[in-house]
């Protein structure tokens, strides 16, 4: 993933992972934050398919590059660049989070591979979670509080949105709509503009001959208007690059957008 810990193998965001049980975190406590540390640095959050009609008014919503392409809220247009958060991790006033990043640190995975079901697990290096200090008890009498199943239906509606998200990009696939990006800003002061690559976006010419059946079809169940959503929201990348300049983070001699893994 784009700015991915050292474990390749561990999701965005998280360092490690641990199961969340009552015997071994009896007294921990969930504590609340306003500022959002994992999001330092971090320029692309994986989105779902539900947060396109939020997510599209604040942040160019692109598709990461590979075979199993994800969407993505673009927080920045260059890798360790988060025009959203500052150096401390608070965010941007009336901005949406993008689910992915509200979850942290907690996660539904599987213990073993062989694992029928997902467990509730947690990131033991952060900070929002421990036996210390004030906060939201995880378990009462070996049982999980009302704070616990919150979260546990939190990441378990995030897994379902994830599944269904994973059929809009099928539904794109299948009828060849995804193609390689590219967007050409020209700055103020610059001869030459700066083309941003590395990420693919839907062809509008293609999405102009899908059938007429196919596309009622997308009507009624509510996928075009997300393609719309994800259309209108490419505007914002030059917000962003304007945020960027502002903030003294500008453009780079090649920019990119990294990709997902």
């Amino acid at each position: 993933m784009a700015s991915a810990p050292q474990n390749a193998s561990l999701p965005l965001f998280y360092n490690d992972l641990v199961p969340l049980n009552s015997r071994d975190h009896a007294e921990y406590k969930s504590r609340t934050t306003d500022k959002a540390k994992w999001l330092i640095n971090q320029h692309a959050v994986p989105l779902t398919v539900e947060e396109f009609p939020q997510a599209q008014r604040h942040y160019p919503i692109v598709f990461s590059s590979g075979d199993q392409p994800v969407p993505l809220a673009l927080m920045g247009l260059n890798e360790g660049v988060n025009v959203f958060v500052d150096d401390e991790g608070k965010l941007t006033e009336n901005t949406y989070v993008p689910a992915y990043a509200r979850r942290y640190p907690f996660l539904l995975a599987r213990l073993t591979p062989e694992a029928p079901e997902l467990s509730l697990c947690f990131d033991p290096t952060t900070d929002l979670l421990g036996p210390d200090g004030d906060g939201a008890m995880m378990f009462e009498n070996e049982q999980a509080t009302d704070a616990t199943k919150a979260m546990l239906q939190f990441c378990e509606q995030f897994e379902e949105a994830g599944m269904r998200t994973g059929a809009f990009v099928e539904e794109l696939k299948k009828h060849n709509l995804l193609i390689d990006g590219e967007v050409a800003i020209q700055q103020d002061g610059s001869d030459q503009p700066f083309i941003y690559r590395g990420f693919l976006m839907v062809d509008q010419a293609k999405l102009r001959d899908v059938r007429g059946d196919v596309l009622r079809g997308w009507n009624q169940s509510g996928l075009l208007p997300l393609v719309f959503a994800h259309l209108f929201s490419l505007d914002l990348m030059r917000d962003i690059f304007a945020r960027q300049a502002a903030m003294g983070k500008g453009p780079v001699a090649t920019p990119q957008i990294a990709p997902v893994a």
